[in-house]
């Protein structure tokens, strides 16, 4: 199934560290490289920011006053923000990086990090944001094509993705066979599906049918 490419993407790497120092060379070292950084004081400051949405990923201080770095995790897995997360702490915390990694960090480093470290973990992180944009992307052209279905054609699509054949379609909605087979193309054109495979992928995402 075709999907329509996205723009390439512009990325921010949001450092978040009450230390001053620790944030501004931090700062320095990410934008030297080439990366647009911006630098907040604490967890409530960057919660606040409306640029915080923007894509990008999160390097994240674990230990900070009030809000500390686990605590804006929470927050914003419960936000459904897609930013990935690299935490960077000076105490080797087991409890904290596990719990961490469990939330869905991309990497948890030691402080003082190393360039390199920080370099291939922000790299990663970009990467997998950027994979996360393009399937939410996916998702909702597939919901924009699913909403643009008719309710009976969207009972025959959840008939044909489970393998029915056009008569047994039919069988089960009352209707002629001749009808099933021109509302089941127009399921396939409205869906963008150039095949069965294809629709039944795209149930699939739209949690019509489980996954194989």
């Amino acid at each position: 199934m075709q999907m329509s490419d996205l723009p390439p993407l512009a990325a921010t790497i949001h450092v978040v560290d009450d230390d001053a120092a620790i944030r501004g060379a931090l700062q320095r070292l990410l934008g030297a490289a080439g990366y647009t950084v911006l630098g907040y004081d604490s967890a409530e400051c960057f919660a606040l920011a409306p640029t915080s949405a923007a894509p990008g990923c999160i390097v994240l201080d674990l230990n900070m006053p009030g809000l500390d770095g686990l605590g804006l995790q929470d927050l914003l897995a419960r936000s459904d923000n897609p930013l990935p997360i690299i935490f960077l702490t000076g105490s080797g915390d087991i409890a904290s990086s596990v719990r961490a990694i469990k939330g869905g960090a991309e990497d948890f480093l030691p402080k003082p990090v190393r360039s390199e470290q920080l370099f291939d973990a922000v790299e990663r992180a970009l990467a997998r944001y950027d994979s996360g944009r393009r399937e939410r992307a996916e998702r909702e052209v597939l919901n924009q094509r699913f909403a643009s279905l008719t309710p009976r054609e969207r009972e025959v699509f959840g008939l044909v993705v489970q393998g029915l054949l056009n008569k047994q379609v039919a069988y089960e909605l009352g209707n002629t066979e001749r009808t099933v087979k021109e509302q089941r193309r127009s399921v396939m054109e409205k869906m963008g599906a150039g095949s069965l495979a294809e629709l039944v992928i795209a149930a699939a995402r739209l949690g019509i049918v489980q996954a194989a």
